[in-house]
């Protein structure tokens, strides 16, 4: 739910991550290599799509170093070089799947939700608790058999909170899963967004507030 885009074209790069945060994801971009290898340190991210030839650090070294630390994230390689040799190449790195450019953008979208199931443990495609049914696959919701209009952002933290089977979700958790680096943790984001949840799924209400904790369904 949560990828990194790391590619030295900036008009590139946040196309891509427009539209994958149409898609539901969390995104964040950075420009070089050594960006890349920062933002990885801070964050736990599903999935980084990673374009071979970055600046300052290339993305090889990127890719090394990341299945070097053990890390579940899965690497996407860009690459303008599309030949066997470099898929290859991209490959024996370590990456775990490899798109020329230039590439079809439903293609890129599709590889990095597969990856992303890959990193996480599995989820079923149908989540169901309290009446709430949600489809992971066709990015649908419904509350006993009524249609549930959600934002991209209220479908992720509806489904990290019926992923966690009634278990306390924290703020935080919310925070570092279903927005980008640039969210700001005093600014009641989570709380906002908790509130106009609630109001979608309607009554009798099926979120509870833990306090001090986070929040449970």
């Amino acid at each position: 739910m949560r990828v990194l885009v790391a590619e030295d074209e900036e008009i590139l790069a946040e196309l891509v991550a427009t539209g994958l945060r149409r898609a539901g994801f969390a995104v964040d971009t950075v420009y070089s290599g050594d960006a890349a290898q920062a933002y990885l340190g801070l964050h736990d991210y599903d999935v980084v799509v990673l374009d071979r030839d970055l600046p300052r650090v290339h993305g090889d070294d990127v890719a090394r170093g990341l299945v070097a630390s053990g890390s579940r994230t899965r690497i996407l390689m860009l690459t303008a070089a599309g030949s066997m040799e470099d898929r290859v190449a991209g490959l024996d790195l370590g990456a775990d799947d490899y798109l020329g450019k230039p590439f079809e953008f439903p293609e890129l979208v599709s590889r990095v939700r597969a990856l992303r199931r890959r990193s996480a443990r599995p989820v079923p495609p149908q989540l169901v608790r309290h009446g709430i049914s949600l489809d992971t696959v066709r990015r649908s919701a419904t509350r006993d058999g009524r249609e549930l209009d959600l934002s991209p952002k209220e479908f992720t933290v509806l489904q990290l909170l019926l992923e966690a089977d009634g278990g306390t979700v924290s703020a935080e958790e919310l925070l570092e899963r279903a927005w980008d680096a640039n969210a700001d943790p005093f600014t009641g984001a989570v709380r906002v967004c908790m509130s106009k949840l609630r109001g979608k799924l309607g009554e009798p209400a099926v979120i509870r507030t833990v306090q001090g904790v986070g929040y449970a369904l």
